[in-house]
């Protein structure tokens, strides 16, 4: 007699999550210039659906962030920087109303966190994000800003590869399990300056801060040009939320998905996965495991 047997409970919860179909949504807009290779990365990374939307289409009420589980704010000059690095988008999603619907596109965006989805902002992102006020975002306080990304000391645009030190006792969820990354910046407003000596000693104590500018070593963050390309206070290079959902960084990780996008892949043994995948595996894993 033939027998088949049933998969147990705790079978059948880990084939659920395997085969749990996760979203991601790339915003762009007019100046976005790194879309393309954040979607990228984000399949690679295992999200099911990814979909690059541009912000008039949350705009006029066609798409809403309802439907998605991951919000990637890439990198570029979102509205030429006109007002200051992405000040013109902060204003548009902090005031504009969806078409055909009662809410500010602002409203999208808390309900996102409040449902404890991931966001992730990278280099015109993370100004974004923190001219939203959504980082640090002290005390769930996600509309107040209370740090700035300013221009580089060196008064010029930096385009160079970056050694960064990451914080271990950092809550955020991007960065699990990684010592230290490689990656590229490309920026002309990435010097992060905190509104106070408060504010700044806080970020420390909680230990929001993830990443910051370092040598080769990746032991001690550094103030020395250029290893710290913009002058950026106490070196850091990307904060995160309380929760560590939210995260905001100045290099690009999207920018190393392949060791061919390493500047000198024709000379070294590198793995085949580049460094920066790591955190968008770590967001597919964190959504899959908390059932997103």
């Amino acid at each position: 007699m033939d027998v088949t047997l049933s998969p147990s409970k705790g079978d059948i919860h880990r084939e659920d999550n395997m085969h749990r179909k996760l979203s991601s949504i790339v915003i762009t807009g007019n100046g976005t210039n790194c879309e393309v290779e954040m979607a990228h990365a984000c399949r690679l990374a295992g999200f099911d659906r990814v979909d690059i939307v541009h912000i008039s289409e949350l705009l006029c009420g066609k798409v809403s962030l309802d439907g998605y589980s991951f919000l990637n704010l890439p990198g570029g000059f979102l509205d030429g920087d006109d007002l200051g690095s992405a000040k013109a988008a902060a204003n548009r999603i902090l005031h504009a109303r969806v078409a055909g619907r009662e809410e500010h596109l602002f409203e999208q965006f808390s309900r996102f966190i409040a449902d404890g989805k991931l966001i992730l902002g990278v280099c015109n992102g993370f100004q974004l994000l923190v001219k939203l006020g959504m980082l640090p975002g002290f005390d769930g306080d996600y509309t107040t800003q209370s740090v700035t990304l300013s221009y580089n000391d060196s008064g010029r645009f930096e385009d160079r590869w970056v050694y960064l030190r990451v914080n271990g006792l950092s809550p955020c969820i991007f960065t699990k399990g990684i010592e230290s990354l490689y990656l590229p910046v490309r920026h002309g407003e990435g010097k992060f300056i905190a509104g106070d000596a408060q504010i700044l000693e806080r970020l420390h104590r909680d230990d929001r801060i993830v990443l910051q500018y370092s040598h080769e070593d990746c032991r001690m963050p550094t103030m020395d040009y250029p290893a710290n390309p913009n002058g950026a206070e106490d070196a850091i290079a990307g904060i995160c939320s309380e929760t560590g959902r939210i995260f905001g960084l100045m290099p690009h990780p999207e920018a190393y998905s392949h060791r061919t996008n390493h500047p000198r892949w024709t000379r070294e043994d590198l793995p085949e996965e580049g460094m920066g995948l790591a955190l968008f595996k770590n967001a597919a894993k964190f959504l899959r495991s908390n059932k997103f």
